[in-house]
């Protein structure tokens, strides 16, 4: 990659210096790509390198195991969604969960559009329930495009697609109501929006999260980078407050 020029989403920054940055970007064609940014911690870049902002990014390295020189300008900016605690919180924890798990110069289209659809739902939903929804399709999807998907599709016990009310925590794989009964406790629940489409109720978007997020945990989010679940429980719990 000597150089690449392309538009990206800003996901991740890590002081680099004395006044740069490197910043991790989703590309739509490329990827997760890393590159150092001279003076990115100016008063000018400052707001440019925000997490969640669209940018036209020119990556130039002299080898493919090179550190890129990396310059960006933008293309659009969610920067007052960073005054607002739900706004900010979920922009912070969708791009820091892309950010970690993303292997470097794989492309991830899907994800690239499915980030930006999340971010752009955020930015014109009113409140909270708006994007909530989509926010745990994400995840979903995420977890699938890292081959750990959950099968949603039919009956673990009884290969039906009818009634599905439950996900096994061993198999990850949808359970029926009948099939589920005397084992309940032991099961997650799988909200209706997740089957039948749309926004869902707060309770069903409540149960969303706590079904991606058990298998990002267990999954994704191991070792080193179980430390960004703490940007995901702030999350959920301004979630919990905004609906109590």
């Amino acid at each position: 990659m000597p150089t690449l020029i392309t538009p990206a989403l800003v996901c991740s920054l890590r002081a680099h210096g004395e006044h740069g940055v490197i910043a991790r970007l989703l590309t739509p064609a490329h990827g997760m790509i890393a590159g150092y940014v001279r003076g990115g911690r100016s008063r000018t870049m400052r707001p440019v390198l925000l997490a969640g902002n669209s940018v036209m990014a020119e990556f130039r390295a002299r080898t493919d195991d090179q550190l890129a020189g990396l310059t960006v300008e933008l293309a659009h900016s969610r920067a007052p969604l960073h005054a607002e605690p739900l706004p900010s919180a979920a922009i912070e924890w969708s791009c820091a969960l892309t950010a970690v798990t993303l292997s470097e110069g794989t492309p991830f289209p899907t994800l690239h559009d499915a980030l930006d659809g999340v971010l752009s739902a955020v930015e014109a939903a009113p409140a909270a329930r708006g994007w909530a929804a989509a926010l745990v399709r994400y995840e979903l999807l995420l977890l699938a495009e890292l081959g750990f998907g959950l099968d949603l599709t039919r009956c673990a016990v009884m290969g039906a697609p009818d009634d599905l009310a439950f996900v096994s925590p061993r198999s990850a794989a949808a359970v029926s109501r009948a099939a589920a009964i005397g084992y309940e406790s032991r099961l997650l629940p799988l909200p209706p929006f997740l089957l039948e489409g749309g926004m869902g109720d707060w309770g069903q978007i409540l149960d969303g999260l706590r079904l991606t997020g058990f298998f990002l945990k267990r999954s994704v989010l191991t070792d080193r980078l179980a430390d960004i679940l703490a940007a995901r429980e702030r999350l959920v719990e301004r979630l919990k407050r905004a609906v109590a």
